[in-house]
């Protein structure tokens, strides 16, 4: 059975090819195990294990054995990393961009991408993003979020807008239109590895 390309960049043969290579080729200062690979995109090992093997052979990765585990590099030696780093950082980079410059803002318990991109990122068609939507939940200082949203647009390329609301608020939504609408949309959540509880 054919597999459509993902909608965020239909070039791209799947969304596992696409998730693989903008994980590897985003963080280019770092490595990442299969192992890890896995965890991230939630895919089986065989089908990362075969994408990771595509990009070394397209020349985009390289691969070295580490123990038992396979260490996977950007190659950014190669003539397509640039351009190829930069398609994927506008198509599937926001929620890694979004993630790195809100996780050491305090009082930020959660933060998701809604709206266009993460109705492509979700597999449904239509034209592509024009902007950013991105929802904060907490009780953050909105001015380090205001500046966070700055960094943001410079490095997606793209207009972004952030809404903030309380964890309270997020837990029960009723008396909040905007958030019963985006409840019922696509909603890609942020990892915030380090973020705090507010």
């Amino acid at each position: 059975m054919k597999v459509a390309g993902p909608p965020l960049l239909p070039i791209l043969r799947s969304k596992n090819q696409a998730q693989i290579l903008t994980i590897i080729l985003l963080s280019p200062e770092r490595g990442f195990t299969i192992s890890e690979l896995v965890a991230k995109v939630e895919a089986s090992q065989s089908t990362v294990s075969r994408e990771v093997q595509r990009a070394e052979m397209a020349g985009l990765v390289t691969t070295r054995g580490v123990g038992r585990s396979t260490f996977v590099v950007a190659d950014t030696g190669s003539v397509l990393f640039e351009p190829l780093a930069r398609l994927l950082l506008v198509s599937f980079g926001p929620s890694v961009v979004v993630g790195s410059e809100l996780a050491d803002i305090e009082g930020i318990r959660e933060a998701f991408i809604f709206g266009s991109w993460a109705a492509r990122y979700s597999g449904q068609s239509g034209p592509a993003p024009r902007d950013l939507d991105i929802l904060v939940i907490g009780n953050p200082d909105r001015s380090l979020v205001w500046a966070a949203a700055d960094r943001i647009e410079k490095r997606v390329g793209m207009p972004v807008q952030v809404t903030v609301r309380t964890s309270a608020r997020w837990a029960a939504p009723g008396e909040d239109p905007f958030l019963q609408e985006v409840r019922s949309r696509p909603l890609v959540p942020v990892d915030l590895p380090d973020m705090e509880s507010a």
